[in-house]
């Protein structure tokens, strides 16, 4: 990449080596880039660490992944049996259902921060034990509020992972941005399911505790941590200043050309030009908010996170409420997660081949459409025909990470869109599940939440077309 060659000096005696990968940077730029042993020492064992540590990589992000939403599905399904344990209403529910987005809000903006100083993958470490920990504690917490508080812990581990995921995406695997989004994207919407799934049974198989069925969670954010001290090792992800992922957090060594490479590099199929190096450039002086594609996106980003959050928190108490059973309920919000699983491969692959991402955002929104209407007319007796196109609908979340990704053109420039985007989002989705809690209470059923969901659908379509457009933050910032 045009990257490495602006971060790296050669004696002018010797012709310049071809340009390097992110993992060759990741596994030499601590100290020896550029020196005759790091040019021509030691290949084989270089290759081999490359590999491994690519190979590492894959493995945190994966783990990561399935741990994103855990900590909301498997409360979405026990929902009911939390309420009656901890005597809370349904407005107070819906203040439960309406924490993600606010932590997700308040502590996703900070991430960015944290990565220029400890290295993204330390902060995505530590946001692992934040969500074991949490998750481990909140089911004997005793009170709500012990429980909400335990839940905020979790939720900021999760908060911090999901800004830094794309960012992470970029920086080691520029030219697979599609690809890797959707492997990530399959993993998020894996662990999504198999929460909604299986909660309620294991629950049951450990003698039906609903706290047990909760705090089984934890195990899995445990295992998520242990690659990450091992990748800060090997990749220098550990470190701040001089490390790989600092440039991948605050935009050392990024310049306007590499940037240009990176972005189109990462539309799989739209063909990256090798660019000329030219000097760093600040990322502080990227200014999101004059970006009306950065608005765009996340107005887009926080609606669709408004549907999700709906959804995972309240669709299996719509099914409940229609005569399904528990298990079955459980069942089929696993469902409606588990279409992001290959959708999640699928979409992001897709919309990196296309310039403009709208036409994938109306088909979304139109499945989503059509699946509330349906839950509305005949909730239990098409409830897993409503299942499968809520989950479609659901999908929008890995096509805004792609477009996140494909909006700007530099490793700095995806940290602060994705920091923008999701905060802002996270701060607009914040207030729809509290207010579907709300009207369920008071109206007794689920007409007006339903309407107030289709209604929603509307202007996240029109945000979805807007940011799908083929331009970067970056060239409408300096405008």
């Amino acid at each position: 990449m045009a990257r490495e060659e602006t971060r790296t000096t050669f004696p002018p005696t010797r012709p310049a080596p071809p340009a390097r990968g992110p993992a060759d940077t990741e596994s030499g730029d601590r100290g020896t880039a550029g020196s005759p042993d790091a040019d021509a020492g030691f290949p084989g064992e270089t290759t081999r660490t490359r590999v491994w540590a690519t190979r590492l990589m894959v493995v945190g992000i994966v783990l990561t992944a399935l741990n994103l939403r855990p900590a909301i599905t498997s409360l979405g399904a026990l929902l009911e049996e939390v309420r009656a344990g901890l005597g809370m209403s349904g407005s107070v529910a819906g203040l439960l259902t309406s924490v993600p987005p606010l932590c997700f809000a308040v502590f996703g903006g900070l991430a960015p921060r944290l990565a220029r100083r400890f290295g993204p993958g330390t902060v995505v470490c530590a946001g692992m034990v934040a969500i074991a920990t949490g998750l481990a504690v909140r089911p004997y917490a005793g009170t709500t509020a012990g429980f909400l508080a335990a839940s905020a812990l979790a939720l900021m581990g999760i908060a911090v992972s999901n800004v830094l995921m794309p960012v992470i995406v970029k920086r080691w695997f520029p030219d697979r941005v599609g690809s890797m989004t959707g492997l990530y994207s399959m993993a998020l919407a894996l662990g999504t399911s198999a929460a909604a799934a299986i909660s309620v049974p294991m629950a049951d198989a450990l003698g039906g505790s609903w706290q047990s069925g909760l705090a089984a969670w934890a195990v899995l954010a445990a295992v998520a941590a242990l690659p990450w001290p091992a990748v800060a090792r090997a990749r220098g992800t550990g470190s701040g200043r001089g490390s790989a992922d600092h440039g991948a957090s605050s935009g050392d060594g990024a310049s306007p050309d590499q940037g240009a490479s990176e972005g189109h590099g990462a539309s799989e199929g739209h063909g990256a030009s090798r660019s000329v190096p030219s000097p760093r450039r600040d990322p502080d002086a990227l200014r999101i908010t004059r970006s009306r594609t950065a608005w765009a996106l996340a107005g887009f980003f926080g609606l669709q996170a408004t549907a999700a959050y709906i959804t995972m928190g309240w669709m299996a108490q719509i099914f409940r409420d229609a005569g399904v059973p528990a298990g079955t309920a459980g069942l089929l919000l696993a469902v409606t997660m588990a279409m992001g699983v290959p959708l999640a491969f699928v979409i992001p692959r897709l919309a990196t081949r296309l310039p403009h991402q709208g036409p994938i955002v109306v088909a979304l929104g139109v499945c989503g459409l059509a699946g509330y209407a349906g839950l509305y007319v005949a909730p239990a007796g098409g409830a897993w025909a409503w299942a499968l196109l809520v989950g479609v609908a659901n999908c929008a979340f890995p096509l805004a990470l792609t477009m996140v990704g494909m909006r700007a053109r530099t490793s700095a420039g995806v940290a602060k869109l994705s920091a923008f985007a999701q905060s802002t989002g996270y701060l607009i989705s914040i207030p729809g599940p509290l207010l579907v809690g709300v009207l369920y209470q008071h109206s007794g059923g689920w007409g007006l939440p339903l309407l107030l969901m289709s209604g929603l659908m509307v202007p996240q379509i029109v945000l979805g077309v807007l940011a799908g457009r083929d331009r970067t933050v970056e060239g409408e910032a300096a405008r």
